[in-house]
């Protein structure tokens, strides 16, 4: 072996440069998940032509990333994080592509089948958050998976602030302008997905299976690219996060989390775009309303992810559960903002950012708790399991915040939501209370 090919083969390296392009890629396609975010469940009353599809493209986006991600996590497997995540990618892409056809044609089903590809995109970008500890350090597990969560912060945060610039490029493009933005996605999402296939080499997950299992038998897998572990069901991993105390409640954790943050998230669009329209101010409709819209979710997705790296700091230097604690405490704090400040658009906007950095908190120190909770052969499986639950508790709170919205309004939504999270808090505290600021970080294999 050359000390060019030993130099390529350094785990430390290795995991630095996976880092960087895992981080580049995230910021990439973070252009389709902002645009989804905040003109999605606009496009979705506009062609379903009623207030009640609001929440559908949420909802159909949010459960095919659930569905995805078992079958993303097994390719990852057998195939590495590489294809895995550039397959995600490719699959958003033509979502994007086919939301710009639904504008065009004012199909709705078209609409559906376009969040539906592009809840395939939102999967990987999940499970590039596993890839960053594939190869990391116990102690730098949080900080790892962090600098991945973070890197998608420009490019989400600036999605829902092109909806002027994507409605002049739609326009000159000859497309409606509310599908504008989706040309952004579209090449954001390309990029992403070549700079991974290309650059993504060697395999995290492969090199480190190949460190684990020595130089024989596992020389010959990283060089086929074929992973020596049997296929795993849902079933299975299902059981071997039971095992684990600690990986019941970081699963708990990371569901509960993303099911309060897309209830209240994917209702405030129409709840802003409602008050606005409904004041005296009438000059607040059209336009002027996409960009406070804009400018919201931009702020909670800044929320979301732009101090990610200092709650990977927290998780590793305070703790996995007492982060997974403090993140819960924010949650409730944001939803009391927003339910008892829904008449403000400044309390609104406040408690989006406070529910992005609950969101933050407890997805991140969860994630890297379930990530050395279990059996490190077990780990892609109970990772992909863990991204189908998140995103069957998003698709339902997507799918029912529309419904308790009707029912009983924007506040009644955020108290149901707030009441949740005392729940999960409660159990948190208990479990960051019995456990010594010591774990962090400190979790070998």
């Amino acid at each position: 072996m050359t000390s060019t090919s030993t130099t390529a083969l350094d785990p430390h390296r290795v995991q630095r440069r996976s880092v960087f392009l895992l981080s580049s890629a995230q910021l990439l396609s973070g252009i389709g998940n902002g645009a989804t975010l905040s003109i999605g469940s606009l496009l979705a009353v506009d062609l379903g032509g009623s207030d009640a599809w609001a929440g559908s493209v949420t909802t159909i986006t949010t459960l095919a990333a659930a569905v995805a991600a078992l079958p993303l996590a097994g390719l990852a497997e057998r195939r590495g994080r590489r294809i895995g995540l550039v397959a995600g990618l490719v699959a958003a892409m033509a979502g994007a592509l086919l939301v710009i056809v639904s504008a065009v044609t004012a199909s709705f089903v078209l609409l559906l089948l376009g969040a539906a590809l592009l809840g395939l995109g939102t999967a990987s970008n999940l499970q590039a958050r596993f890839a960053a500890v594939d190869l990391a350090d116990p102690e730098h597990r949080g900080r790892s998976l962090s600098t991945v969560v973070w890197a998608v912060t420009i490019g989400a945060v600036a999605g829902p602030n092109l909806i002027q610039p994507g409605a002049v490029v739609g326009t000159a493009l000859g497309l409606p302008a509310i599908a504008g933005p989706f040309v952004f996605s579209a090449a954001g999402l390309l990029l992403a997905a070549v700079l991974l296939f290309a650059g993504l080499r060697p395999d995290p997950l492969l090199l480190a299976r190949k460190l684990r299992n020595g130089a024989a038998d596992g020389a010959a897998a990283g060089a086929s690219g074929a992973a020596p572990a049997k296929k795993r069901s849902l079933s299975e991993g299902m059981r071997a996060v039971r095992a684990s105390p600690q990986a019941s409640l970081a699963l708990l954790a990371i569901v509960a989390a993303h099911g309060i943050m897309v209830a209240v998230m994917s209702m405030t669009p129409l709840h802003l775009q409602q008050m606005l329209g409904g004041s005296s101010a009438g000059h607040h409709g059209g336009t002027d309303a996409l960009v406070v819209i804009g400018f919201t979710i931009s702020l909670h997705i800044a929320g979301m992810f732009a101090l990610s790296p200092l709650m990977g700091w927290l998780t590793d230097r305070v703790g996995r559960t007492r982060t997974i604690a403090v993140g819960f405490v924010l949650l409730v704090l944001a939803v009391g903002l927003a339910g008892f400040g829904q008449h403000s658009t400044s309390l609104v906007t406040t408690g989006l950012v406070v529910l992005g950095l609950g969101w933050s908190a407890a997805t991140i120190a969860g994630s890297t708790l379930l990530a050395e909770s279990v059996a490190q052969e077990q780990r892609v499986t109970v990772q992909g399991v863990s991204d189908t639950v998140m995103g069957a508790a998003g698709a339902l709170g997507g799918a029912s915040s529309g419904l308790v919205l009707a029912w009983v309004g924007y506040q009644g939504l955020n108290i149901a939501a707030g009441v949740l999270g005392l729940a999960v808090l409660l159990v948190a505290a208990a479990a960051a209370a019995k456990r010594p600021a010591a774990e962090a970080g400190r979790l070998t294999d």
